[in-house]
């Protein structure tokens, strides 16, 4: 039997940065603790929403150890760890100093567009060679293909693979994987706005964009989701309804460090190629927090 222990809400953190672009070490502390203090159940280090593509080696590797040290036990820790060069990731995760880690979270190879059996046997071989659990990730919008429904739970029969995080957005595939899928396997939602729904038929949790900004009424909502008590969770989901949209309008994660700038919680500052929300998003996001999740 498989031991998840990602389940609930995880919060894929955002890289604070500094006015100069470097990363802000002491926002990232305390976006950690900010985000536990009010409910959160595990933590994603190096997502895409941390910008990790415009980080070094170095700043890797010290933003890392920095989550790990911050949140000093008190949750699970997963790690981004992905790529379209299956040799080349397979180096990485052996080279890994997994010391604090709890899995790892590994995206479909983007860009060269595998067909299926060629994402099977990506996924694998890092189930093979990972000394810690293996969490699937399916955005077809980033990555250009789309992990189906079979081959996820094909997947799941790896005793090292003991989870996917599903941002397809497609309810249909969800529900097959749902329905077919080995019981020791855990379905999380990647998309925020439709984690309540995707609860509702059987998915665990999220890793979220949203708990970095509002974790308290997010993390409120997944806990009477997972207890059961979905007329209690219903407002809630749509209390945030319209912000889960406002915060991807204008790219992630960039709404989503407005929001955090607009609280006090770090800078407004993302690394080229992506740039802040437009003044207008801006104003919607704020307006929005200030009037309902405030």
């Amino acid at each position: 039997m498989k031991n998840n222990p990602f389940i609930g809400t995880g919060v894929a953190l955002i890289t604070p940065f500094n006015d100069d672009y470097s990363v802000d070490y002491q926002s990232l502390r305390n976006i950690v603790d900010y985000t536990l203090q009010n409910g959160a159940d595990f933590l994603v280090a190096l997502g895409t929403t941390s910008e990790a593509p415009t980080m070094n080696a170095d700043e890797k590797t010290k933003v890392t150890k920095t989550i790990i040290e911050t949140a000093n036990g008190r949750c699970p820790i997963l790690l981004g760890m992905g790529g379209n060069n299956t040799s080349a990731l397979i180096d990485s995760i052996r080279n890994q100093d997994f010391k604090g880690i709890d899995g790892i979270l590994s995206v479909v190879p983007y860009y060269n567009k595998p067909n299926q059996r060629g994402m099977k046997a990506h996924f694998l071989h890092v189930a093979d060679v990972s000394p810690i659990p293996v969490v699937l990730y399916n955005v077809p919008g980033r990555v250009g293909v789309n992990l189906q429904a079979a081959t996820t739970v094909e997947l799941a029969k790896h005793p090292n693979i003991i989870a996917v995080k599903e941002a397809s957005g497609n309810l249909q595939q969800i529900m097959e994987i749902l329905r077919d899928k080995p019981s020791d396997f855990t379905v999380l939602s990647g998309d925020d706005g439709i984690t309540q729904p995707m609860m509702a038929l059987g998915a665990k949790g999220v890793i979220s964009v949203a708990a970095n900004g509002y974790p308290k009424p997010f993390c409120e909502m997944v806990h009477k989701m997972l207890e059961g008590k979905e007329k209690e969770a219903l407002p809630l989901h749509y209390k945030m309804l319209k912000m889960n949209g406002l915060i991807f309008a204008d790219g992630n994660p960039a709404g989503i460090k407005a929001l955090m700038a607009h609280e006090g919680l770090c800078k407004n500052v993302l690394r080229l190629p992506l740039v802040p929300v437009s003044d207008n998003v801006r104003q919607d996001i704020e307006n929005e927090y200030d009037n309902n999740l405030k």
